[in-house]
Order: structure tokens, then sequence, then C-alpha cells
């Protein structure tokens, strides 16, 4: 988890740097209502107790990671905000709806986010951003599937496997072993919800594709993306 995000310096303008900007926002809150499934609603049911009592938004950010924080203060706001006081709705409400509603309402500030940064597009730029980002699953989608031990991260699987240790950038020996099969999904808030994600693009583990381990960072990847 992150600190809360800092305002947009430069927003992205191209196709690609939005749809890079969208994906990297995407695996951040996949990645809280799946692995970070523990954590995620701890900290919204914390700040429901503490005596300022913060409305707080869940924030995938750019680089993939994802963070609980107030909303920005700014009026208007330099840019679209996510639902506001999520942590409230966690009381009253069954755990598993609870994090389908944060989900739906997730999947509505990406692409308010994402057609904010291509207000500037044309007709056909937009018709193209739009299904770049519908070859993809929807946050719902992908916390729904997860639920039924489903793969639908969105993670390209045409990479080719190769049996052969890679080097990474740092120098460090990666050797190619299968990662751990992830857990099964339990509603009991106890269970510990680990999942196994990509260091390099955040893609959820698929057993139909080639993984790599480092023992160094004791983190897995893609083959493709190392």
């Amino acid at each position: 988890m992150e600190m809360a995000p800092a305002p947009v310096s430069a927003n992205p303008r191209t196709v690609e740097d939005i749809f890079k900007d969208f994906s990297g926002r995407r695996a951040g809150l996949v990645r809280a209502l799946t692995s970070g499934i523990n954590c995620f609603p701890r900290l919204a049911s914390l700040a429901v107790a503490a005596p300022q009592k913060e409305n707080l938004c869940l924030y995938g950010l750019p680089n993939g990671t994802w963070d609980v924080a107030p909303p920005a203060e700014e009026v208007p706001p330099e840019m679209p905000e996510p639902a506001l006081g999520i942590n409230f709705a966690r009381d009253g409400m069954q755990r598993r709806d609870w994090l389908s509603l944060v989900a739906v309402h997730s999947d509505s500030w990406l692409l308010s986010v994402a057609f904010f940064f291509g207000a500037r597009l044309n007709a056909n730029d937009r018709k193209r951003l739009f299904a770049m980002i519908n070859d993809l699953p929807s946050v719902f989608e992908a916390f729904a599937d997860r639920k039924h031990g489903r793969d639908r991260s969105g993670v390209d699987s045409s990479g080719k496997s190769r049996h052969s240790s890679k080097r990474g950038s740092d120098g460090h020996a990666k050797k190619s072993r299968a990662p751990p099969p992830p857990e099964e999904y339990d509603d009991d808030e106890d269970e510990d919800h680990n999942e196994t994600f990509c260091g390099t693009c955040g893609g959820l583990y698929n057993a139909n594709e080639f993984w790599i381990g480092c023992d160094i960072c004791e983190r897995w990847f893609h083959g493709k993306c190392v």
C-alpha cells in the first residue's frame, strides 16, 4: 500500500498513455480487492471507529498499487474522485456484498478518469481507447471470478514457455519453477487470502503460463516480463 496519491503533475494525453494509466490503476484496485482483501477492509473498519470518522476513498494508483485515503481537498478536484465514504458502507452489509459494491464503484471511477484524460481525443481515438479498455475484465469481473477460483485478471497468456533460467535487470538469477497455486477464496475474515501477482505487470497467476521466481527478492514474474 502506498501513501495518498499526489496531485497529477503531467496528465497522460495519448491513447496509449491513457490506457497505461488506466491499466495501472485497475491493477491496483484488483490487488486491493483480492490479495489485499484482509488489509483493505480492516483499514476501512478502523476508519469508522476513529473519532473523526473521515470519509475515505479507495484509490488505484498508476504504478499498480492502491491506497485508502480522504478525498482531495480542492473544489473542484483536479481529477475525478472515487466513491466517497466506502468505510461507512462497510457497516450493515455482508463482507462480500460490500466488496462487490466497492468494485462496481471502482469501475465507474476508472472510466471517468480515463475519459477525463481523453477529453481532447477525437472520436476515433475515443473509440480505440474504449476498445482497449473493454478488452480487459472489469474490476468487478476480476473480483467475482477470484471468488470462484477463475483467472480473469486481463493478463495476456500468449507468451511462450522458456525452460532456462533468466537473469533480471538487477543481475540476479531468476529460477524457472512453478509458483505456489492461489488459495481458495473463503468468506472467513480471519483467513489469509494471499494471491500471486507478477512483480512487473501485476497480472494474476495462471497455471497455464510460464513463471520465474527470483531467489533474491522472493517475487514471481511472467517469463515474458523479465
